[in-house]
């Protein structure tokens, strides 16, 4: 992210979390450490760098509201958001106005890195059979619904079987959990897809050659994700890797 920045002449500042961020990351790189919960401290920090721009990237771990280090200005928005800040849709939704009532410009990723989202189709040299299709369509609806009630972004399905809905541990611990709960015969469907009300600059569901090496040791047969709403890392190495193993990678248009 930070070369592909400074390539197209936007030069990088990182606003790192503390708890979170790996220190590695942002070594030899401008960069600040703020409290997951100081909003007015992260707004402060970026504001003396200079910034203009801001892109959201990497996963974050939500602890307990207790353990958040709110400031003066995190505790206004978190009363603010009532319940609803128990969401990460409307969470962020409302975190990104902020920002940009400040002057900020929230971009998402993609805006930087060109190429993460995919177009409709298969991804890879294998294809779904009639019986994953069934598991496919199933799991979609599923992801829709848990994803309008702001839960996760991705399922498990076998065989007409809702194994597990991603929570909190995310999707490689969801895969982890799901393969314990596999049954014989055909394997079974990863499916992630955005949630409908999502704020899609700074939350899109992501996959990895991570998260296809977690489907192969779960013992899936394929991922599904969005087309045009679902960003792929390393998108050569993601194909290659799920080709090897014998997954398949559809990419779905759920506009239709």
């Amino acid at each position: 992210m930070v070369d592909a920045a400074k390539a197209q002449d936007r030069p990088a500042f990182i606003l790192a979390l503390e708890g979170q961020t790996a220190p590695d990351l942002v070594a030899g790189i401008e960069h600040a450490w703020v409290r997951l919960g100081a909003i007015g401290g992260a707004i402060d920090a970026l504001r003396d760098a200079g910034c203009g721009e801001v892109v959201f990237a990497g996963a974050v771990k939500r602890p307990s509201l207790l353990k958040l280090g709110l400031d003066g200005r995190g505790a206004k928005l978190f009363a603010k958001l009532g319940k609803a800040a128990l969401g990460d849709d409307r969470l962020l939704t409302i975190l990104v106005k902020e920002l940009e009532g400040e002057g900020l410009s929230v971009v998402g990723a993609d805006d930087v890195l060109a190429g993460l989202l995919v177009e409709e189709g298969i991804l890879g040299r294998h294809r779904p059979d009639q019986s994953a299709a069934i598991d496919i369509a199933l799991g979609l609806d599923v992801a829709k619904a848990v994803g309008a009630m702001d839960v996760g972004q991705a399922v498990v399905v076998q065989q007409g079987v809702v194994l597990g809905v991603e929570g909190v541990e995310g999707t490689d611990a969801l895969i982890a959990r799901c393969a314990e709960l596999a049954r014989e015969g055909p394997a079974g469907v990863l499916v992630k897809i955005k949630k409908p009300s999502q704020e899609r600059r700074v939350d899109l569901p992501t996959i990895g050659v991570g998260t296809v090496r977690a489907a192969v040791r779960a013992g899936l047969r394929g991922i599904v994700i969005e087309a045009g709403g679902t960003l792929v890392l390393h998108r050569d190495k993601v194909v290659g890797t799920a080709d090897e193993a014998g997954l398949f990678l559809v990419a779905a248009d759920l506009s239709i």
